[in-house]
């Protein structure tokens, strides 16, 4: 049954890797026509098109789902759980959340001064911002602190996982939309947040399920050879 287990495992982190690997490209292919400046006609036609949908309600709803979005509200989540995980003794959980939710920000604030990329400027936005644009932190951010939330529930939650992960998918989908909603990022930057997101997403949960394995296979020999050692007495 352990060996079953652990060759489950190890499909589901090559599906990982494989999955990481086509992000990391798709990552790649849209800086790289940023940098060229060819992506301007594709972004400009989804946002004006956008724009066409606007409706007091609907700017409402938007501003609603950009703010779940919003990179403090994400560290007080990132923070609140950690202290939930740690205070159940989950420490590996623990640190995986802080390494996340850190490491997202981090690497977000990198790529945007790395790119130095303008907001657009179609319309007046009601949504005041000032740093760079690319790629979209709403979009990466909340890729690493939903989606890794949406697996530790799936986890404990078996029963409900896929409900979950639907769930999980379709908030982090409205987050990006209301970006390009509110006039606030290209669609570009949204989609490289994503995928950027999703690289270091899957980074953190292969690390976390290698650390618990490792974890478990070290204290499944100590208990083997102090049962050896009392068998012996």
């Amino acid at each position: 049954m352990r060996s079953k287990i652990r060759s489950l495992i190890s499909i589901i982190r090559l599906a990982g890797l494989a999955v990481a690997a086509l992000a990391m490209w798709g990552f790649a292919t849209i800086a790289e026509e940023v940098l060229e400046k060819e992506s301007y006609a594709f972004d400009t036609f989804i946002l004006l098109a956008l724009r066409q949908l606007h409706t007091p309600l609907r700017d409402q709803i938007m501003l609603g789902f950009t703010f779940l979005g919003e990179p403090n509200l994400l560290v007080v989540i990132c923070l609140s759980l950690g202290i939930v995980l740690l205070a159940r003794n989950h420490r590996s959980e623990a640190a995986t959340i802080a390494l996340a939710g850190g490491g997202a920000i981090g690497l977000n604030l990198l790529l945007k001064r790395l790119f130095a990329r303008a907001r657009p400027q179609l319309w007046e936005r009601v949504v005041d911002v000032r740093f760079y644009s690319f790629p979209s932190g709403h979009a990466m951010i909340s890729m690493v602190i939903y989606g890794l939330l949406g697996y530790f529930l799936g986890a404990r939650f078996p029963k409900q996982r896929w409900s979950i992960y639907i769930l999980t998918v379709v908030l982090i989908a409205a987050i990006g939309l209301s970006r390009l909603y509110l006039g606030v990022h290209w669609p570009t930057d949204v989609i490289a947040g994503y995928t950027a997101g999703l690289v270091w997403l899957i980074t953190c949960i292969i690390t976390l399920e290698i650390w618990k394995e490792l974890r478990s296979l070290t204290t499944a020999a100590k208990e083997e050879f102090l049962s050896q050692g009392n068998s012996r007495e």
